[in-house]
């Protein structure tokens, strides 16, 4: 028996550093991986499809958000569970039971709406632990296991949220024990925990058969989430007691969103950093953050800014992780000597480079100030 483990859509999610039109083109990309599971699913020959929690960003969504997302899923073909999670809770509130849901949901959809055993097929079972609020107070799949002892059928738990041994808050009412996960597997009650939360590809304990597919599409940087952009097709051999598992990732995901991290101290430093983003594939569908540090003259700064705003136009997103940049800008013996100014304009640039090297409050003004005069003169632009 194969099937697809995904998790973690948040079908509506914005991104607020995103550049104009690159919203619209991420949005749909998201959904475009979505519906791409059914040629993933056709090819595999995958029953069905589970996705472990945060199908959508939030409950309240535009309509059009809620069509566009359903019809995505009609287009996988087979069978798709939803999960309710986090962001999506089977609340007062709740998306899946608008009018809307209820009206154009396909027929190969269905909710796990309620905690427990929901029969996919005779000998096939799927253990569900829906969020009903934003805070339970248990732990929802330490719940739905308690009790459940081997009887040959087969069943794949899924569940969404932290487990104990990621977290450093061990108290937390609601963290998903591992312990109970694994002896539930020890006993032959269960053979696969499909998770969802966690937005990056991750294995939990040491069976083999807890697994974070974390999400289809990139949704945070790439030294937050190392590995994301893949659903995961899970083998269960229905022939054996033990249910054997294989897990196998598939990327899905396109978009990419990256951090760099950059020394610069001269020209050569901003021309290395010009050329790296020369260089980075499928700009519209790349976000970049960039950390610098380092001390520049006047025309180098300019220099680096010109590069910036040259690659923020080019990108998806291109932006200056403030709290990982410090750049000292500093004028240079003689930068300003040759702009062919004299009288009043050469003593207010040489009183302009005073201030900016006394690093009194007036300094990053005097800086900038000595940048735009390097702009108007032609100089220190890319």
């Amino acid at each position: 028996m194969r099937f697809v483990h995904t998790a973690d859509w948040q079908l509506g999610m914005t991104r607020y550093f995103l550049n104009g039109e690159a919203q619209p083109r991420y949005s749909a990309a998201r959904r475009d991986v979505v519906a791409g599971l059914g040629s993933l699913a056709a090819e595999a020959g995958a029953e069905f499809v589970v996705v472990a929690g945060d199908v959508f960003e939030h409950n309240q969504l535009a309509p059009r958000d809620v069509s566009q997302a359903l019809e995505a899923m009609r287009a996988i073909g087979v069978p798709v569970y939803l999960l309710p999670g986090n962001h999506d809770p089977m609340d007062a509130a709740s998306v899946y039971t608008s009018a809307l849901f209820v009206t154009e949901c396909p027929d190969n959809v269905t909710v796990l709406d309620r905690a427990g055993v929901h029969e996919v097929r005779p000998g096939l079972e799927i253990v569900a632990a829906p969020w009903r609020s934003k805070a339970p107070t248990t732990d929802l799949l330490g719940d739905v296991l308690d009790g459940l002892e081997a009887d040959g059928v087969t069943r794949v738990v899924v569940g969404h949220g932290a487990v104990d041994i990621l977290v450093p808050d061990k108290d937390r009412a609601s963290l998903i024990r591992l312990a109970s996960l694994e002896a539930a597997i020890s006993r032959g009650a269960v053979h696969y925990v499909a998770l969802g939360d966690k937005h990056s590809r991750m294995q939990v304990g040491s069976t083999g058969r807890v697994w974070y597919s974390g999400s289809p599409e990139v949704t945070n940087y790439d030294d937050i989430e190392p590995d994301p952009g893949q659903v995961l097709l899970v083998d269960i051999d229905e022939t054996e007691d033990r249910r054997p598992v294989r897990v196998e990732p598939r990327r899905v995901g396109r978009w990419r969103f990256v951090t760099l991290r950059r020394t610069v101290d001269d020209s050569r430093d901003v021309a290395d950093l010009d050329i790296n983003l020369d260089q980075m594939p499928d700009k519209d569908r790349t976000v970049v953050r960039i950390g610098l540090r380092g001390s520049l003259t006047v025309t180098d700064k300019a220099k680096l800014d010109a590069c910036l705003d040259k690659y923020s136009r080019l990108f998806a997103a291109l932006t200056l992780w403030e709290k990982q940049s410090d750049i000292a800008v500093m004028p240079a013996d003689g930068e300003f000597d040759d702009l062919g100014i004299g009288g009043f304009a050469a003593s207010a640039v040489d009183e302009l480079v005073g201030t900016a090297r006394s690093g009194g409050e007036d300094a990053d003004d005097a800086r900038a100030a000595l940048a735009l005069l390097l702009r108007l003169a032609d100089r220190g632009v890319a």
